[in-house]
Protein backbone atom coordinates (compact mmCIF):
# COMPACT_ATOMS: atom_id res chain seq x y z
CA UNK A 1 0.00 0.00 0.00
CA UNK A 2 1.53 2.75 -1.17
CA UNK A 3 -0.37 5.69 0.81
CA UNK A 4 0.65 3.66 3.80
CA UNK A 5 4.83 3.68 3.31
CA UNK A 6 4.08 7.62 1.89
CA UNK A 7 2.75 8.65 5.22
CA UNK A 8 5.05 6.44 7.43
CA UNK A 9 8.16 8.02 6.18
CA UNK A 10 6.39 11.37 5.83
CA UNK A 11 6.11 11.70 9.60
CA UNK A 12 9.54 10.53 9.98
CA UNK A 13 10.98 13.21 7.44
CA UNK A 14 9.02 15.54 9.18
CA UNK A 15 9.30 15.32 12.79
CA UNK A 16 13.26 14.89 11.82
CA UNK A 17 12.88 17.98 10.25
CA UNK A 18 11.35 19.88 13.34
CA UNK A 19 13.75 17.67 15.16
CA UNK A 20 16.87 19.03 13.53
CA UNK A 21 17.35 22.82 14.51
CA UNK A 22 15.95 21.59 18.41
CA UNK A 23 18.98 19.25 18.50
CA UNK A 24 21.85 21.49 16.42
CA UNK A 25 21.14 24.72 17.66
CA UNK A 26 18.75 24.91 21.32
CA UNK A 27 20.49 28.52 21.77
CA UNK A 28 19.21 29.83 18.95
CA UNK A 29 15.56 28.53 19.48
CA UNK A 30 15.98 29.53 23.03
CA UNK A 31 17.07 33.29 21.76
CA UNK A 32 14.20 32.96 18.82
CA UNK A 33 11.68 32.45 21.46
CA UNK A 34 12.52 34.42 24.49
CA UNK A 35 11.84 38.26 24.20
CA UNK A 36 15.32 39.59 25.56
CA UNK A 37 17.93 38.18 23.87
CA UNK A 38 20.30 36.21 26.17
CA UNK A 39 22.30 32.94 26.23
CA UNK A 40 19.89 29.31 26.83
CA UNK A 41 20.14 28.02 30.32
CA UNK A 42 21.20 24.10 30.47
CA UNK A 43 17.85 23.28 31.35
CA UNK A 44 16.60 24.62 28.22
CA UNK A 45 19.58 23.23 26.18
CA UNK A 46 18.13 19.70 28.17
CA UNK A 47 15.03 20.02 26.89
CA UNK A 48 15.45 20.99 23.30
CA UNK A 49 17.86 18.13 22.45
CA UNK A 50 15.35 15.66 24.45
CA UNK A 51 12.39 16.65 22.52
CA UNK A 52 14.54 16.67 19.29
CA UNK A 53 15.56 12.97 20.05
CA UNK A 54 12.04 12.17 21.18
CA UNK A 55 10.69 13.43 17.96
CA UNK A 56 12.84 11.31 15.95
CA UNK A 57 12.41 8.17 17.83
CA UNK A 58 8.42 8.59 17.51
CA UNK A 59 9.22 8.78 13.99
CA UNK A 60 11.44 5.69 13.72
CA UNK A 61 8.92 3.70 15.78
CA UNK A 62 6.24 4.93 13.36
CA UNK A 63 8.09 3.34 10.57
CA UNK A 64 9.20 0.75 11.95
CA UNK A 65 5.82 -0.62 13.80
CA UNK A 66 3.66 0.34 10.51
CA UNK A 67 5.48 -2.56 9.17
CA UNK A 68 6.91 -0.04 5.92
CA UNK A 69 10.63 -1.90 7.09
CA UNK A 70 10.19 -5.70 7.60
CA UNK A 71 11.73 -6.42 11.25
CA UNK A 72 12.59 -10.19 9.97
CA UNK A 73 15.25 -11.20 7.85
CA UNK A 74 12.57 -13.85 5.93
CA UNK A 75 9.76 -12.41 4.08
CA UNK A 76 7.02 -15.45 4.76
CA UNK A 77 5.02 -13.71 1.55
CA UNK A 78 5.34 -10.89 -0.80
CA UNK A 79 3.30 -7.44 -0.60
CA UNK A 80 3.44 -4.50 0.87
CA UNK A 81 2.42 -3.01 3.96
CA UNK A 82 -0.52 -3.74 5.28
CA UNK A 83 -2.97 -2.45 8.61
CA UNK A 84 -4.61 -5.66 8.49
CA UNK A 85 -4.56 -6.98 12.51
CA UNK A 86 -3.16 -10.23 11.48
CA UNK A 87 -0.81 -9.62 8.92
CA UNK A 88 2.72 -11.21 10.83
CA UNK A 89 4.64 -8.18 9.50
CA UNK A 90 2.71 -5.28 11.23
CA UNK A 91 0.30 -6.24 13.83
CA UNK A 92 0.51 -2.78 15.40
CA UNK A 93 0.05 -0.47 12.36
CA UNK A 94 -3.54 -0.17 13.23
CA UNK A 95 -2.92 1.13 16.63
CA UNK A 96 0.48 3.28 15.35
CA UNK A 97 -1.57 5.42 12.59
CA UNK A 98 -4.51 6.14 15.27
CA UNK A 99 -1.49 7.55 17.88
CA UNK A 100 0.11 10.13 15.35
CA UNK A 101 -3.27 10.51 13.39
CA UNK A 102 -4.56 12.01 17.48
CA UNK A 103 -0.60 13.62 17.77
CA UNK A 104 -0.44 15.22 14.15
CA UNK A 105 -4.04 16.28 14.27
CA UNK A 106 -3.48 17.83 17.88
CA UNK A 107 0.57 19.83 16.72
CA UNK A 108 -2.39 21.23 13.91
CA UNK A 109 -4.34 22.43 16.17
CA UNK A 110 -1.98 23.80 18.58
CA UNK A 111 0.30 25.20 15.51
CA UNK A 112 -2.66 26.95 13.77
CA UNK A 113 -3.74 28.46 17.18
CA UNK A 114 -0.88 29.86 17.57
CA UNK A 115 -0.23 31.10 13.73
CA UNK A 116 -3.74 33.44 14.31
CA UNK A 117 -2.47 34.75 17.39
CA UNK A 118 1.21 35.76 16.71
CA UNK A 119 0.47 35.87 12.92
CA UNK A 120 3.97 34.39 12.42
CA UNK A 121 4.32 32.28 9.16
CA UNK A 122 6.63 29.67 10.58
CA UNK A 123 2.99 28.40 12.67
CA UNK A 124 1.48 28.38 9.56
CA UNK A 125 3.78 25.93 7.83
CA UNK A 126 3.89 23.28 10.73
CA UNK A 127 -0.13 23.73 10.48
CA UNK A 128 0.07 22.90 6.84
CA UNK A 129 2.12 20.10 7.11
CA UNK A 130 0.77 18.24 10.60
CA UNK A 131 -2.73 18.86 9.06
CA UNK A 132 -1.62 17.03 5.49
CA UNK A 133 -0.42 13.84 7.49
CA UNK A 134 -3.45 14.02 9.96
CA UNK A 135 -5.65 14.07 6.76
CA UNK A 136 -3.68 11.34 5.16
CA UNK A 137 -3.45 9.25 8.34
CA UNK A 138 -7.43 9.94 8.85
CA UNK A 139 -7.74 7.97 5.41
CA UNK A 140 -5.37 5.18 5.92
CA UNK A 141 -7.76 4.39 9.12
CA UNK A 142 -10.89 4.56 7.46
CA UNK A 143 -10.04 3.11 4.13
CA UNK A 144 -7.12 1.10 4.33
CA UNK A 145 -7.63 -0.91 7.25
CA UNK A 146 -10.98 -2.89 6.11
CA UNK A 147 -10.78 -6.02 4.44
CA UNK A 148 -12.57 -4.52 0.75
CA UNK A 149 -14.90 -7.26 -0.88
CA UNK A 150 -13.91 -6.10 -4.88
CA UNK A 151 -15.20 -7.78 -7.45
CA UNK A 152 -12.93 -9.00 -9.90
CA UNK A 153 -15.53 -8.29 -12.74
CA UNK A 154 -16.28 -4.39 -12.20
CA UNK A 155 -13.64 -3.21 -9.75
CA UNK A 156 -16.09 -2.12 -7.49
CA UNK A 157 -16.74 -3.00 -3.91
CA UNK A 158 -19.49 -5.37 -3.02
CA UNK A 159 -20.74 -3.94 0.18
CA UNK A 160 -22.19 -0.51 -1.21
CA UNK A 161 -25.59 -0.09 -1.60
CA UNK A 162 -27.66 2.04 -3.86
CA UNK A 163 -29.44 3.56 -0.59
CA UNK A 164 -29.87 7.11 -1.14
CA UNK A 165 -28.65 7.06 -4.85
CA UNK A 166 -29.80 4.47 -7.17
CA UNK A 167 -27.25 3.03 -9.89
CA UNK A 168 -29.83 3.28 -13.19
CA UNK A 169 -26.48 1.97 -14.91
CA UNK A 170 -26.34 -1.34 -12.57
CA UNK A 171 -30.13 -2.02 -12.95
CA UNK A 172 -30.38 -2.06 -16.12
CA UNK A 173 -27.76 -4.89 -16.38
CA UNK A 174 -29.44 -6.89 -14.24
CA UNK A 175 -32.72 -6.39 -16.03
CA UNK A 176 -31.04 -7.46 -18.72
CA UNK A 177 -29.45 -10.60 -16.79
CA UNK A 178 -33.13 -11.58 -15.78
CA UNK A 179 -34.57 -11.04 -19.26
CA UNK A 180 -32.12 -13.94 -21.04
Amino acid sequence: MDVLYFYSYGTAAWMTLQATPLIASPTMIAALLSPEVREASTLEVYFSRSLGFSLITIGILQVLLTGSVPLSSRLTEAGGATTDPSDPKAPYALPTLTVTCIYHAAVAFYTYGMWTETGVFSFAFGTIGSAILAAIAGWCILFASSDGRISRKTGADKRTSGFPFTNKEADKRKARKKGL
